[in-house]
């Protein structure tokens, strides 16, 4: 294993995969219970991904402070942290700068919305961090927010006072990081699953497709209205 000081931390941000808490916005067409276990999959399905990364120290962190025990059981040998803050920013601010002091040369946090996320666009962003270049490096979605920001050290200015969820942020935190004199560069656009829409998208995406988001796969093929 390389040292913290030439890994790249990667961390999931993830959410307890609990009825109610997760995917609300599918129901409907899912019922919370069906919401949760696609929740799951999309889950098993990232850290599959983030584990098979190159120079990459994977990581999960974990929301609520209950879930440790539960999201570790789904990605045994990562490295495990809760999530702290009021807000989004707060907590994404918060993992990647304790990911920064504990010695990881760039720390970068991705979603776990996008199952179909090539891998890669997230190799890419490890790779930016691993050498000399920029700054920040951003992984736009397609609704105008990032389904992964990287770092090399922290900046709490790139999270305070964005309106999260709304087509703004991606451009919010490109100006912050401008207006900071930090270079951003961007990976390759993708879609997030919020929507009914973005499900049906994905149910179209995965048809005949048995290389990607294996755990998905399986739940959409076994689904019916």
């Amino acid at each position: 294993m390389t040292s913290a000081s030439k890994e790249v931390a990667v961390a999931i941000m993830a959410k307890a995969p609990r009825p109610g808490t997760v995917k609300t916005r599918l129901c409907p067409p899912l019922v919370a219970a069906e919401a949760a276990a696609l929740y799951r999959c999309f889950l098993l399905d990232k850290i599959a991904t983030v584990g098979a990364l190159v120079d990459a120290r994977p990581v999960i962190a974990y929301s609520p402070d209950d879930a440790r025990a539960e999201l570790g059981g789904l990605a045994p040998g990562f490295t495990l942290v809760a999530q702290h803050g009021p807000d989004l920013g707060a907590r994404l601010h918060a993992t990647l700068a304790d990911l920064l002091a504990a010695g990881h040369v760039g720390a970068i946090a991705v979603d776990s919305d996008t199952p179909t996320l090539p891998s890669a666009f997230l190799q890419q962003a490890v790779d930016c961090l691993s050498r000399p270049g920029p700054d920040v490096v951003l992984g736009p979605t397609e609704d105008g927010g990032y389904y992964l920001i990287g770092v090399r050290s922290p900046h709490r200015e790139l999270f305070e006072g964005v309106p999260w969820s709304t087509s703004e942020v991606l451009e919010i935190t490109r100006r912050r990081a401008a207006a900071s004199g930090l270079r951003a560069v961007d990976l390759p656009s993708w879609f997030d699953v919020d929507t009914p829409d973005d499900f049906e998208r994905l149910r179209a995406m995965l048809v005949g497709d048995e290389n990607t988001a294996l755990q998905t796969r399986r739940f959409l093929a076994s689904w019916r209205r």
